[in-house]
């Protein structure tokens, strides 16, 4: 609560001789609350927090009354909790907010009496060891600011007297009541509370949960109970139950779950040394462990898993829990504050339409008619106007779960139902989402059960596996909406021409559904995927069409972003284990959904080229157009020419440069690229030496006049891309990755190319977090430094350790080094795989220049915070095998 004293917000200093006794005091606080936080102390709080967390107050509240009579607070004064300790609970590290209420119409600031014992008794609460919040304000003033603010009016909703005057205490009581308005504390509760889902992204399976402020979390549980106060329907959840508005059973669960979330809170306080509500991934092991929770290994059947994972579906399953029954019960509350003047619209016989709301005709419709379940979601789906279900649907659906047994599964009826569910024109999205909030989508489909809650800690997914299958879905859905066409063009209008969304929509809801349970999730999820195609009677083509869809899922990204597009028996072995254009397509629509549902920080526009690329050329190879390099790189010569031409080039200015590059260069760039380079190199082009494409010794300068940058915004639409072309080095590589790192930079592409007179002509797509705004000053930059820096090469530095982050730190990824030759045994394929840092791109750069390795090719992904990088090299160094083992040596040293 703000405070209407400045000069008292901050710790004041007492004089000593004022509170003789502050020092016995402030020693038998800090003894009692460590006795009470002892381990031995805690091993009752397994069956519930309330007690300790009652007890911590009342040592609190002794502590504050004793401060109170020792700085002589003067008569008619009252000492108010208020806030979370204004419930009477207080967690280990929680702040303590208090009230000083003064009488009516006194003037603290005119008094310096008054405000002396003011600022004596905080500065004495402080020096005692009581992190308070502190306000000072006279009734008139505490309701004026409620009026105001509604985070102040929560706050004394709350209050109770800790000391001083009762009289004071219960005027003001009085008088806050009587300028509390139930209906719009209400009203702006509910609007706080969906900004603050909003916040934490309307989920409560977010990998780092807040467990007092995310959705489902202690927050949602309070908020119910101060619109009920404010309404005068209870002030616990006895009452609540006592005055209609919860079962007996709802009532026994939030207890349940509160308890669990209380417990988590407090020993993450504990465990942290502060006030700490986040369960970090830093925390998450040992307040696993404070649980009774190990890590268990692997026993073929089922993946290791962490003792946090564990730790952490509970809590999803209770955050969960939280958010089905607070709806309901605010929805009850809603529904008396404002009794509903909506007529109920028959739907059919089982359903009502009540003001947007799907309303069931009885209480007890899913005991009596099990397939009126699925039929609900189906109704939900049909309907124009229709936003939800009501508070007698959820109810009724909470109370139904155990009608969703195996025979319901079994249910012909209820199959039927479920695909035409999946086949709906509209609504699927937030259709399924529902299913999955009340449970019922993990109950019919109990693979997907198993899912539910269920960490990935691949530092890549940053939602846990039953939400990211929804975000997939959700993907998979806009891309056959109109109004999303805007966001993946392409996507959208190979949607367009396709016959059967839903066979796509099933694809999507198995690709990750057996994650978890050892082995490959792509196979077996295809096994589960073609068990429910034979349950639901799909066609054996659509059926192997989905089946083939999970299976390889995975596989396009992976060539995409691994291989090399330029080399026809990659697009052929492709198009090869495709087979059509059908599945092709499919595969693509897939491929996007899934990655742009996997974090926001994965997908980028050159992704989205690289998949492209693929897609087009594996399309021209299943039409019968056999990879042919030389007619490719003639159709885009002719391209670069004509946009040459349109820049006012010089005819044929390009022949001089074009002449150094061979075959290669034209299958790595497409025409756009080559018309830019012509533009900026053609003028620049030394004639070929007697050396060939041999790379200079590490240690020689290039002359200044000999090293050409350019840079330019993305065509893409995103980052810069550097052109860099400079007599070749075998630790060029090394240098251009060294100033990216130092300047900020992270490289998404790298082509790099040799060409016949000793030149390096190397392409990087590059990205900085300040890119938007300062575009022009960073392409200056680059032209400018990047070239000095390779004007000014001296030996190349050491590698720097850089930083990791906290979520690496905490889930390290083991460092993968994988060096072999390709298919023609011509040049070596390295493939890396670690966690991200600063420098490490560098790091392994630095490594290849110093055994004399040539660079051909490079393809950096970054997954998350993991990096998979691939590189195609060429050396006489690679051809020994205990050279081999030493450098593969040296990278796993670099990645570590």
């Amino acid at each position: 609560m703000p405070d209407v004293l400045p000069a008292v917000s901050s710790p004041v200093v007492p004089v000593p001789a004022a509170l003789p006794g502050l020092p016995a005091l402030r020693d038998a606080y800090r003894r009692d609350k460590a006795a009470l936080l002892q381990p031995a102390a805690l091993g009752s709080a397994l069956r519930g927090t309330q007690p300790l967390l009652r007890r911590l107050a009342v040592l609190a509240d002794e502590l504050l009354g004793a401060l109170w009579r020792e700085a002589a607070m003067p008569p008619g004064f009252a000492l108010l909790a208020v806030g979370g300790f204004g419930r009477g609970e207080l967690f280990p590290a929680s702040d303590i907010d208090v009230l000083l209420l003064c009488p009516d119409h006194t003037n603290c600031q005119a008094d310096p009496g008054a405000r002396q014992k003011i600022e004596t008794f905080i500065g004495a609460c402080w020096d005692a060891g009581l992190e308070i919040g502190s306000s000072v304000r006279t009734t008139e003033e505490c309701v004026a600011e409620a009026i105001r603010d509604i985070t102040v009016q929560t706050a004394l909703l709350e209050s109770r007297r800790i000391t001083g005057d009762a009289r004071l205490f219960h005027k003001f009581r009085r008088a806050f009541r009587e300028a509390l308005d139930p209906h719009a504390f209400f009203t702006a509760k509910m609007l706080e509370m969906r900004q603050r889902h909003h916040k934490y992204e309307d989920t409560p399976y977010a990998l780092e949960p807040n467990c007092k402020e995310s959705p489902g979390g202690l927050r949602d549980l309070q908020t119910i109970l101060w619109v009920a106060r404010a309404a005068g329907y209870g002030e616990n959840w006895d009452a609540l139950a006592h005055n209609g508005l919860a079962t007996a059973l709802e009532i026994t669960h939030i207890k349940r779950n509160e308890a669990l979330l209380n417990l988590i809170r407090m020993r993450l306080h504990l465990i942290a040394r502060r006030r700490e509500d986040r369960l970090v991934f830093d925390l998450q092991t040992a307040v696993a462990e404070s649980f009774g929770y190990r890590s268990q290994a692997s026993d073929g059947s089922r993946l290791a898993m962490r003792a946090s994972e564990a730790l952490m579906r509970r809590y999803y399953w209770a955050a969960k829990a939280v958010m089905q029954l607070s709806q309901i019960l605010l929805l009850n509350i809603g529904e008396r504050l404002n009794p509903s003047s909506h007529a109920l619209k028959p739907i059919n016989e089982r359903f009502f339409d009540k003001g947007g709301m799907v309303e069931v005709a009885s209480d007890d419709l899913y005991l009596r008619e099990p397939h009126a379940i699925l039929e609900t979601f189906l109704v939900y789906e049909g309907l124009e106007g229709l936003r939800g279900l009501s508070a007698r649907t959820l109810r009724a659906l909470y109370n139904a779960r155990n009608v969703m047994d195996a025979s319901f599964r079994r249910d012909p009826a209820n199959r039927k139902t479920f695909l035409r569910i999946l086949q709906q024109p509209k609504g699927l999205t937030h259709a399924v989402r529902l299913m999955n909030d009340t449970s019922v989508l993990g109950r019919y489909l109990r693979v997907f059960r198993n899912i539910v809650g269920q960490m990935q800690h691949d530092l890549f997914h940053v939602y846990t596996v039953d939400q990211h299958i929804l975000m997939v879905l959700r993907n998979m859905r806009r891309f056959f909406l109109p109004e999303h066409a805007h966001e993946y063009p392409f996507c959208s209008q190979l949607a367009a021409g396709w016959d059967k969304p839903w066979v796509l929509y099933v694809a999507a809801l198995f690709h990750d559904i057996a994650k978890g349970r050892g082995g490959d999730h792509s196979e077996l999820g295809a096994r589960d995927v073609r068990v429910f195609c034979s349950e639901h009677g799909i066609s054996e083509e659509d059926t192997k069409l989905i089946q083939f869809l999970v299976a390889e899922h995975l596989s396009m990204s992976h060539t995409a972003q691994k291989a090399d597009l330029s080399d026809p028996d990659v697009i052929s072995a492709f198009a090869a284990r495709v087979g059509n254009e059908r599945y092709l397509t499919a595969l693509y629509l897939l491929t996007v959904a899934d990655i742009r549902g996997t974090s926001p920080k994965v997908w980028n526009a050159w992704k989205g080229k690289l998949l492209e690329d693929l897609y087009r050329y594996t399309l021209r190879t299943l039409g019968g157009r056999a990879p042919d390099p030389d007619a490719e790189v003639e159709s885009r010569k002719r391209e670069a020419q004509v946009m040459l031409a349109l820049h006012a080039e010089p005819f044929e200015g390009q022949r001089k440069l074009w002449d150094t590059l061979d075959v290669s260069y034209f299958m790595r760039h497409d025409a756009g690229d080559i018309a830019w380079h012509a533009r900026q190199l053609s003028r620049h082009v030394v004639e070929s030496t007697r050396s060939g494409a041999a790379a200079r010794p590490a240690d020689a300068a290039a002359p200044a006049e000999r090293t050409i940058v350019r840079a330019r915004l993305s065509p893409l639409g995103e980052g810069l891309q550097v052109l860099v072309y400079t007599p070749d080095a075998a630790d060029l590589f090394a240098r251009i990755c060294g100033f990216f790192d130092q300047s900020s930079f992270s490289i998404l592409d790298a082509k790099v190319h040799t060409a016949t007179n000793g030149y390096a002509l190397d392409t990087f797509q590059v990205v900085a977090s300040d890119m938007q705004d300062h575009y022009r000053e960073l392409v200056t930059m680059v032209e400018t430094e990047l070239a000095l820096a390779l004007q000014n090469a001296g030996p190349l530095p050491a590698a720097a350790r850089g930083r990791v982050s906290r979520r690496v730190r905490s889930f390290p990824v083991q460092p993968r080094v994988d060096l072999r030759p390709d298919d023609r045994g011509q040049r070596w394929l390295l493939t890396v795989s670690a966690s991200d840092r600063i420098g490490l791109l560098y790091s392994i750069a630095r490594v290849l220049a110093q055994h004399k390795l040539n660079l051909q090719f490079a393809k950096v992904t970054t997954l998350g915070e993991r990096v998979e990088d691939t590189f195609l090299l060429e050396g006489g160094t690679l051809r020994g095998s205990r050279a081999q083992i030493e450098i593969e040596k040296e990278l796993l040293a670099a990645l570590a």
